[in-house]
């Protein structure tokens, strides 16, 4: 029924005259400006008003064309030797108008891909026609004019490293992983380059760390493993370095995995996305930063790259576009979706689709999916990205994606103009404001682990309090609430109080047995001196080391309890903060309650595992 309706729909602006369809008419934004945080599942601005990221992509910087047959395209200006190192259209369009018709859709941020390569590519661009003062200019610094253009304009630029060599994505082609062609160490730094070269202008909001993590050949990247295709390690390596070091107001965009295993029907194979945040998820040096990123389109699925895989593998498996409403939306729920959904829990955050699309000339099972995909990111009120933005088109053939399509002359169709069937769909999710206003402070819960290495997510703790043992400490606006049996897993909160910590004190470490009770009797403990509380511990092995302790910005005198962990799980019935050391045994207080020591058995020359939390009131 829906495939008839939108069927209908698009036969009655096809015979219908050629007319623009205007946004609604409000007034003009003071423009997009930082920094933001995350309060919950939505980005909120300094005031605490939700931020709803209404977002394109507008591609180039980081490579177009691949010589698949696009080159030859006599639409396309854009050659590998210049315009393809430019955001596109550059070439036809003067920079003021792209902008100005950018704004004129109703987009208030601009998702602006770069490859590591743009960053020191010495060659001038060339061929820009229409903005003849950015010939000559290396790409970075054209790069630059684009930014400035953007959030001159009112518009929120969000960094976004697509690729590492300046080409095309995404397959199998020496760009899957941030470390592909180069090593982690570079990546990081080339993202607190970007970062700091940009943190004057408060109109950068963001930082997406990487598109589309994925297989390559050989190997598969994977979420939390330690090794050198980690991408969670490696997200929150880059992270912490970009908010400590270079630029503390940008929102980290993490993206899930793309793809693991070889697509064929007989090897597994699978598209995670953002499935394995609920099992680990970031906590990084500044609290409240945190955006997750997924991408949608039909052709692809779950379980299907999008392509006809190999040896025509994968003839088992649904796109998006096969499926029923209800399962489409089952899925990008289990996929991405409900990370922003589910509330009260560790990984709780917003969640950006930061590329989602379709082309004007799409029929059949894809045209029906995109008004389906639009009312999932309008029900599950989701901040969004479309891909692209600007695509070329000569007598109206070539790239039919972009929302915005140039014709060699400079002439513009777009998707609201009537001949197009996707315009009334993108109106209506543009003009769609879901949550407004002022976001009520919500209860912030975050998971530490520390099985690879240390967790040290405090600016005002020293980094190596512990020397030589993993350390795991909570963000400096929470305090520690959970542990886990094994010891490299706990939860840190804000709940009830807020930010605890006395300002202009230092954390202490506690490394002996000094107790005011016995509240677990014959076993080694830990404890906080009164009117303090644990923000972090620290590991040798499997083995308790210490306990570091913060003075309180108020007096602590609760009622103390002992919750052990040793023989099951001793957690709230609610699950508020969720599963923060999933397959162990877990020992959490309550909301109204803060830690105030750990006990353990010493099971070795070590030490032992964490066996029981001692938990206070804080009143």
């Amino acid at each position: 029924m829906r495939v008839f309706t939108v069927l209908l729909l698009a036969a009655g602006l096809l015979m219908a005259p050629a007319v623009h369809l205007e946004p609604v008419v409000q007034a003009a934004p003071a423009g997009l400006k930082g920094p933001l945080n995350t309060r919950g599942r939505y980005i909120v601005d300094e005031s605490g008003n939700r931020v709803k990221l209404k977002s394109g992509n507008w591609h180039g910087s980081s490579g177009t064309w691949t010589g698949s047959g696009d080159d030859e395209d006599p639409a396309n200006n854009f050659s590998q030797e210049t315009g393809h190192r430019a955001p596109l259209g550059l070439d036809r369009v003067p920079l003021d108008k792209i902008v100005g018709d950018f704004k004129e859709l109703g987009l208030n941020s601009i998702r602006l891909p770069f490859s590591n390569e743009m960053i020191t590519d010495s060659r001038p661009v060339k061929g820009l026609t229409a903005n003849p003062a950015l010939n000559g200019l290396k790409p970075l610094e054209v790069y630059d004019r684009a930014v400035a253009a953007l959030t001159g304009a009112g518009l929120g630029v969000i960094l976004n490293n697509h690729t590492t060599s300046t080409r095309w994505c995404c397959a199998v082609d020496g760009n899957e992983r941030w470390n592909s062609g180069q090593d982690t160490a570079k990546w990081v730094s080339d993202w607190a380059f970007m970062a700091a070269r940009y943190k004057g202008d408060p109109g950068v909001i963001g930082a997406d760390l990487r598109n589309e993590v994925r297989r390559d050949t050989w190997d598969n990247p994977n979420w939390g493993m330690g090794d050198g295709h980690d991408w969670e390690a490696a997200a929150h390596e880059a992270g912490d370095r970009i908010l400590k070091d270079a630029n503390p107001n940008l929102l980290i965009m993490v993206e899930g995995l793309n793809w693991m295993g070889i697509p064929t029907d007989l090897t597994w194979h699978e598209r995670p996305m953002l499935k394995p945040v609920k099992t680990l998820s970031e906590t990084l040096i500044r609290s409240h930063k945190v955006v997750y990123a997924a991408h949608f389109y039909g052709y692809i699925g779950p379980n299907h790259t999008g392509g006809s895989g190999i040896s025509g593998g994968e003839t088992h498996d649904p796109r998006f576009r096969d499926m029923s409403r209800s399962d489409l939306f089952k899925s990008m729920d289990e996929l991405a979706g409900s990370i922003a959904t589910t509330p009260d829990k560790h990984f709780t955050a917003p969640v950006w689709v930061s590329e989602f699309g379709i082309g004007k000339g799409a029929t059949g099972a894809d045209q029906a999916w995109f008004p389906n995909m639009v009312d999932y990111l309008i029900d599950r009120d989701l901040d969004f990205a479309y891909w692209p933005i600007v695509g070329f088109q000569h007598q109206d053939k070539g790239n039919d994606w972009g929302l915005l399509r140039y014709d060699t002359d400079g002439s513009k169709r777009s998707v609201m103009d009537s001949d197009d069937w996707r315009g009334a769909h993108v109106r209506r999710l543009l003009d769609a404001a879901g949550q407004t206003g002022q976001i009520a402070p919500v209860r912030s819960w975050s998971m530490l682990n520390a099985i690879h290495d240390d967790h040290n997510a405090s600016l005002r703790a020293a980094a190596d309090w512990d020397s030589g043992a993993h350390k795991l400490v909570c963000p400096d606006d929470q305090r520690l609430i959970g542990i886990s049996s094994r010891g490299q897993g706990g939860l840190c909160t804000n709940a009830t109080e807020g930010d605890l910590w006395q300002p202009g004190t230092s954390a202490t470490k506690v490394s002996s047995e000094k107790v005011t009770t016995d509240w677990a009797g014959g076993f080694t403990k830990y404890q906080c001196t009164e009117g303090q509380f644990m923000i972090g511990y620290s590991l040798r092995g499997d083995g308790m080391s210490a306990i570091l302790c913060a003075p309180a910005r108020r007096a602590l005198a609760g009622a103390g309890r002992t919750v052990w962990d040793d023989r099951g799980d001793n957690r709230p019935a609610s699950g508020e903060g969720g599963d923060y050391a999933s397959g162990w045994y877990k020992g959490q207080c309550n909301a109204d309650e803060y830690a105030a020591g750990i006990a353990f058995s010493w099971a070795n020359a070590r030490g032992g595992h964490p066996d029981a939390l001692y938990c206070r009131k804080l009143t």
